[in-house]
């Protein structure tokens, strides 16, 4: 079969914002504006085509960033519009996780009331890495938080295995109830012994960036990988949790500790997985393409690599597997995926500073193409 007849590999990057600092996180609040989260505690306002000068949050007193910590990702409560809440994911000073609800000004759309924050979760991190940061509002208006296993290599206290542990899981909380949060009485482990209920899977990782398809409802998790395979999972809508991923005992389809004898039908396999072959490293999860600028792309499933820029695409190939082919191989480190309200989606330079809108080669201005490595 020939794969570009899945994906569409005539991609392009069209310069959307500049002037930048370690981009990780981009969201939408519900209108044309983009949230930017940097690592550096500051979240900024791109209003095209202006960048907003002063920051809508800066928390850079409440965070040490570096490495792999900092202000690392955040999402607008569905209901926004009305009760202006939002939450952010950070590492604080100490180097432990923080999930914190904040309120927009009442009297500034641009600006966050600091004085406002609630904290929701702490987590403690016993090393530096593998701190996940990803949140996001599923399609059942719960709020999902991405976990990585704590850190170190190899996960060393087995920690996404450990079913009373919050590290290397994905959880789902109920913002809407309880003090600080609700368990969702749907959750997979809900009144299980020796089960944390706030977990919805295990068996992670690192799962740096992820997403829901906004036409299905389906989950989309990339994992970053130890040192050899990088992975991305797959959870349908119609799932009711409790998927184990394999991490520590698998890398990817691969086993990893044990070496040998780790194959378990209890573990979900990933539906891609890439090697480190080309300088990959790490793997950054994206969004399937559901916007109109781009007919090409529909439905398309793109991701990226942080190390060497590569960014894919994956198309169902009508048999149940997935397929992926490269889009295009981006000049910079791939540090994170976003949408705007549209459905368009954007790709951040780690790096450089700046975000690029994908779009396909057919929809772009010849005079306005990026230049290509």
């Amino acid at each position: 079969m020939n794969l570009a007849t899945l994906v569409l590999a005539a991609v392009l990057l069209e310069p959307a914002v500049s002037g930048l600092q370690a981009p990780v996180g981009i969201a939408h609040a519900g209108d044309s504006r983009l949230f930017i989260v940097q690592q550096n505690g500051l979240i900024r306002v791109w209003q095209p085509p202006q960048l907003l000068d002063t920051p809508f949050l800066d928390i850079r007193n409440l965070t040490s960033s570096g490495f792999e910590r900092g202000l690392l990702g955040m999402a607008f409560h569905p209901r926004y519009a009305e009760n202006r809440r939002f939450f952010i994911n950070y590492t604080d000073i100490n180097g432990n996780t923080v999930i914190a609800q904040y309120l927009r000004s009442q009297n500034d759309p641009n600006r966050a009331d600091p004085s406002s924050v609630r904290i929701i979760l702490r987590v403690d991190q016993p090393f530096a890495n593998h701190n996940g940061g990803q949140l996001q509002f599923g399609p059942d208006g719960y709020l999902y938080i991405g976990l990585g296993d704590g850190g170190s290599g190899g996960d060393p206290n087995n920690r996404a295995q450990n079913p009373a542990d919050l590290l290397g899981k994905m959880l789902r909380i109920d913002v809407d109830s309880g003090d600080p949060y609700g368990i969702p009485p749907s959750n997979p482990f809900v009144n299980r012994n020796g089960f944390r209920p706030e977990i919805w899977s295990l068996g992670l990782r690192n799962p740096w960036r992820y997403s829901f398809d906004r036409s299905f409802g389906d989950l989309w998790i990339a994992d970053v990988g130890q040192g050899q395979w990088e992975e991305i999972n797959f959870q349908p809508r119609a799932s009711i949790g409790g998927e184990n991923y394999g991490w520590r005992r698998m890398e990817g389809t691969h086993c990893y500790n044990p070496p040998a004898n780790c194959t378990d039908p209890a573990l979900v396999p990933p539906v891609i997985e890439y090697d480190h072959s080309g300088g990959a490293c790490s793997v950054t999860g994206g969004y399937v393409y559901r916007g109109t600028r781009s007919p090409a792309l529909y439905g398309t499933y793109i991701y990226g690599d942080f190390c060497n820029g590569v960014i894919w695409g994956a198309k169902n190939d009508g048999s149940g597997r997935f397929v992926s082919t490269v889009l295009l191989d981006a000049p910079f480190q791939v540090s994170t995926f976003g949408e705007d309200v549209n459905g368009e989606i954007y790709v951040a330079s780690y790096g450089g500073g700046a975000l690029f809108r994908i779009v396909d080669d057919t929809q772009m201005p010849r005079k306005r193409r990026s230049v290509r490595r």
